[in-house]
C-alpha cells in the first residue's frame, strides 16, 4: 500500500504456531544489524541532493492456505523496495523522485514531486504525490505502528491504478502549518474513464491539530508512532475526498464522497515506557459498491458503509540487545451498507532498533475483514513475520 516518507477469535492451529515461534526466534536472533546513513551531497550553500533506499520483506503462513486447501501455505516474499531522492535547488524549490517495486513487479515511479516551499504556513507541491486523506494512508506502510494496517477499504487512489496508484495521484497540494493547526488541500486526476467521462477532479482535504507536541514528518505526512522521541502526543484530524462521477461505468455513472476522522495519542511513562493509542472511524458514500454495481458496463466500484480500527501498543523502557520490543494489539471491524460486516484482531511485536529505519515484526491476524471492506468467505488466520529497513 501507499507511502513512503522521505525521512525519510478462532484458534491457530498447533503446526502453525509451532512454525511461527521459530520463524521469530530466528528473525530475532538476526536483529543486530548495523545502520546506515543516507547519503547527502552538497553542491552549495543552498543547492543539495540526498538519496537513500528501504525494504519490507517478510514470511508469511496462511492456514488451510497451500494448494491443497488443506496444509498452511508458507512463503517468503519481498513485500516492497523503494528508491528515495530528493533534492534542493533554490531556497525555496526542492523535488522529490521515490521509486516502488512490488514483489515481481517492473520498477514503477511512486513520487515525482515539484515542490515550492515558501514557508511552515504555505507550500505547494505539484506532480505525482499523496492524496491528503487519513493516518493510515499518510503513513504508507513504512510508518505505521502495526505490519498489516491495510484490513480496512482505501481511498480510491489506492486502488491500483484507474485513480492512483499506493495512495497517490497526479494533481497538486497546498499544505502548510499555523501553530499547532496543520492543512492540506489538493485536486487530483482521481478516476479517469469508466464513469468520469467528463474529466472531472478529484479534491481532497486534510486538517489536524496537535493539542501538545507537535508532530514532526516531512510535508503533511504522518506516521502512527515516534516510539516516544517526540514527548506527548495527542493529534486529532479529519480528511475528506470527493469527486463527481468517481464510481460506476461509462455508461452508469455515480459520485463518490469519503471522510475520515482519526487520532493518535502517545505518552512518555515515568518510568520511561511509551504508551501509543491509534484509532480511526471511517465513512464512504458511493454510488456504485463492489456488492452492488451497475447493470452494464466495466466498473470502478468502491466500498460503502463505515469503518473503524483501534491499535493500543506499549513501547518497553528496557534495551534488548540493539534495541526494544513493542508489543501491540489491533482491531478492526467494517460496517459495509449492503453486506455482511466483518471485523479482524492482529496481534503482534515490534522489535524496534532504529525506529522506522530498522524494525522486526511477529503478528498473528485472523478474521474476515480485508482490504475492500466485504467479508471474506470464512476467517482467515495469518501468521507473518518481517523486516523493515531503510537507509
Amino acid at each position: 500500500m501507499n507511502t513512503s516518507h522521505l525521512w525519510s477469535l478462532k484458534r491457530p492451529r498447533q503446526g502453525l504456531m509451532k512454525g511461527a515461534a521459530g520463524m521469530a526466534i530466528l528473525g530475532l536472533a538476526c536483529a543486530a544489524a548495523p545502520a546506515f546513513a543516507g547519503a547527502k551531497m552538497e553542491l552549495d550553500d543552498t543547492r543539495w541532493i540526498s538519496i537513500g533506499a528501504g525494504m519490507r520483506t517478510e514470511f508469511k503462513s496462511v492456514e488451510d492456505g497451500a494448494e491443497n486447501g488443506k496444509d498452511n501455505s508458507n512463503d517468503f516474499s519481498v513485500a516492497s523496495t523503494r528508491i528515495y531522492v530528493s533534492g534542493q535547488l533554490h531556497e525555496y524549490i526542492k523535488f522529490t523522485f521515490n521509486t516502488e517495486k512490488l514483489d515481481d513487479e517492473s520498477v514503477k515511479v511512486l513520487d515525482a514531486i515539484a515542490q515550492f516551499e515558501f514557508s511552515p504556513g504555505f507550500n505547494v507541491w505539484m506532480g505525482k504525490m499523496l492524496t491528503p486523506a487519513d493516518r493510515i494512508e499518510m503513513n504508507g506502510p513504512y510508518y505505521a505502528l502495526s505490519w498489516n494496517q491495510y484490513t480496512q477499504p482505501l481511498y480510491p487512489s489506492d486502488q491500483g491504478g484507474e485513480a492512483g496508484r499506493l495512495g497517490r495521484d497526479e494533481g497538486i497540494t497546498v499544505w502548510g502549518t499555523l501553530g499547532k493547526f496543520q492543512y492540506a488541500v489538493g485536486a487530483f486526476d482521481g478516476l479517469e474513464g469508466y464513469g468520469n467521462q467528463s474529466d472531472n477532479l478529484l479534491f481532497a482535504g486534510r486538517f489536524a491539530y496537535n493539542f501538545l507536541n507537535m508532530e514532526s514528518n516531512p510535508g503533511y505526512y504522518t506516521s502512527s508512532t515516534y516510539y516516544g522521541a517526540l514527548g506527548n502526543i495527542l493529534t486529532a484530524a479529519i480528511s475528506f475526498q470527493t469527486q463527481s462521477d468517481g464510481t460506476g461505468s461509462a455508461e452508469e455513472s455515480g459520485d463518490f464522497r469519503g471522510y475520515t476522522f482519526d487520532l493518535l495519542s502517545e505518552t512518555v511513562l515515568d518510568g520511561g515506557g511509551v504508551l501509543t493509542f491509534e484509532g480511526e472511524y471511517k465513512k464512504f458514500d458511493a454510488d456504485y459498491t463492489l456488492a452492488s454495481p451497475p447493470a452494464v458496463g466495466d466498473c470502478f466500484c468502491l466500498f460503502e458503509g463505515d469503518s473503524s480500527f483501534g491499535t493500543l501498543a506499549f513501547l518497553f523502557p528496557k534495551m534488548v540487545g540493539p534495541g526494544k520490543f513493542q508489543p501491540y494489539v489491533r482491531y478492526v471491524e467494517n460496517n459495509p451498507d449492503d453486506g455482511d460486516k466483518s471485523d479482524s484482531t492482529e496481534v503482534g511485536l515490534n522489535y524496534v532498533i532504529s525506529g522506522h529505519n530498522i524494525r522486526f515484526n511477529a503478528n498473528f491476524v485472523t478474521g474476515d475483514a480485508n482490504i475492500s471492506g466485504y467479508a471474506s468467505d470464512e476467517n482467515i488466520d495469518t501468521f507473518t513475520f518481517g523486516v523493515q529497513l531503510q537507509i
